[in-house]
């Protein structure tokens, strides 16, 4: 971990997008100012957190929905197995050419 001391007014720099500044220190609490392009996501970590284990549940929710509605979709195979060989499809009837 990269430890710097930085006092108000002054700004760090993350790569060439991202700016940390502090604006203001208050007995042990250091208020921080982020400027950085729209799709950098910046959360506390606590949200960060509870963000991320939204996103697990959410997934997991999906797998099993879409395994359970698998069951009732009949396979492909299920499907051949039904359908009777014999049948011809419409319009592919055989045709007698025509009497001279």
């Amino acid at each position: 971990m990269l430890t710097l001391t930085r006092s108000v007014g002054e700004t760090i720099r993350i790569g060439d997008d991202i700016e940390v500044h502090v604006v203001e220190v208050r007995g042990g609490t250091v208020r921080l100012g982020f400027k950085a392009p729209r799709e950098v996501a910046i959360h506390r970590e606590e949200v960060y957190r509870q963000i991320a284990e939204a996103n697990l549940l959410a997934a997991q929710v999906t797998a099993d929905s879409l395994g359970a509605l698998a069951a009732f979709a009949p396979s492909a195979a299920a499907e051949e197995a039904a359908a009777p060989e014999s049948a011809q499809p419409a319009g592919d009837a055989p045709t007698t050419p025509p009497e001279a």
